[in-house]
């Protein structure tokens, strides 16, 4: 009688052969998906896997993350969501040297918000953090999280509100802040709006031109501080408030700035000089369509975070142009269009996280929940 050895051969081969007739590759037929991150904190056992996730800062002790002033490209953490805030839910995923250049966050801060994958070996990183060693592969970097971006409970007292409760629940909510003063505002537009690609530099807003951090004035060519929602719209001025308010204060060449002026938002005008794609006429402005969601979600910011309530005027955005000193901003239709059509992208995203961890400690709640926008000014 053969042995079960003398099986084992033409066991194997009609193994093989089974595999190739109902068409699946043998030398694929082990494969598994992609973990989840927090999948990959579980299983910390020396295997190799890829983890995907989103790019949520980087881990700098077993309890530290820090999301923005990147000090190194040597890790990164990641998350299952982009608005992670526990260290606890985030996998510390070393980056080799020959990585570095476009995955280490010093170099990349962009990367931010971006989903990518990753292949190592799963084991403690910054012991006794969960982690992933010696990576053999990164991927993506395209992708920003597609779903709301609720970072904990910060929304809790809005949840289930809509229209003028939910404004008032977010308006309690972000109205808890850190307020800076105006010079402080300089350093603050540094850090929020650095060009992902090159840390020296600020973008500038409407124009989107990369310009030296250094620059920053009221030369020609100098960058300035653009208020979005013009502060003769409620005539506010630049005191510690709504003129210091980072979330609309932005990065703008003096003469783009000067060319905005107060102008309400809408569209059509004719060309912006030093502004591809603005245009503007004698009573309104329109940004280039890469930030015309940006925009639209700045002013709807200030007018929840503003009510009248503390002193300042009551802001709020209406239907006309030629507002002049009057506490309101148009066109309400245009800018809810602008943000449908421009959705958050991650330079937005990183800008808002950058705010709340750093500077103002309160988030545009329309950067986390566009659908906002429609439930309160439908």
């Amino acid at each position: 009688m053969p042995s079960h050895r003398a099986f084992r051969p033409a066991l194997i081969f009609g193994v093989l052969l089974a595999l190739l007739a109902f068409g699946v590759n043998p030398s694929t037929a082990a494969t598994t998906a992609n973990l989840t991150v927090s999948a990959a904190i579980q299983q910390q056992d020396g295997s190799v896997a890829t983890v995907e996730g989103y790019v949520v800062g980087q881990p700098t002790a077993a309890n530290t993350v820090i999301r923005s002033n990147f000090t190194g490209d040597t890790a990164l953490a990641l998350a299952d969501s982009a608005a992670q805030t526990s260290t606890a839910s985030m996998l510390y995923v070393q980056i080799p040297t020959s990585f570095r250049a476009q995955y280490g966050l010093q170099s990349n801060p962009g990367l931010i918000g971006t989903k990518i994958s990753v292949t190592g070996t799963l084991t403690p990183y910054f012991t006794p953090h969960a982690g992933l060693k010696n990576p053999t592969a990164f991927s993506g970097g395209g992708g920003t999280d597609p779903g709301p971006s609720d970072p904990g409970d910060y929304y809790a007292p809005a949840a289930g509100k809509t229209g003028a409760a939910l404004k008032s629940a977010l308006h309690g909510i972000i109205s808890n802040q850190t307020k800076l003063s105006y010079d402080q505002v300089w350093n603050a537009l540094k850090d929020t709006d650095q060009d992902p690609a090159n840390p020296n530099n600020v973008i500038l807003l409407y124009s989107g031109r990369s310009q030296s951090k250094s620059t920053n004035g009221g030369g020609v060519n100098d960058w300035n501080r653009e208020h979005v929602w013009a502060k003769s719209h409620g005539d506010f001025g630049t005191a510690t408030g709504p003129g210091t308010d980072v979330h609309h204060l932005r990065p703008e060449d003096v003469s783009v700035n000067g060319a905005r002026g107060n102008l309400d938002f809408d569209n059509g005008g004719t060309t912006v000089a030093e502004c591809p794609g603005c245009t503007a006429d004698g009573d309104s402005f329109a940004p280039r369509a890469a930030v015309r969601g940006d925009v639209a979600r700045m002013i709807l910011y200030m007018a929840v975070r503003y009510e009248g309530g503390d002193g300042w005027p009551n802001l709020e955005p209406n239907n006309s142009v030629n507002n002049g000193t009057a506490p309101y901003i148009g066109k309400l239709s245009v800018l809810k269009a602008w943000s449908a059509a421009d959705p958050p992208d991650a330079f937005e995203k990183r800008r808002n996280q950058v705010i709340f961890d750093t500077w103002q400690h309160n988030r545009n709640p329309f950067i986390d929940h566009p659908e906002w926008v429609t439930s309160i000014w439908p």
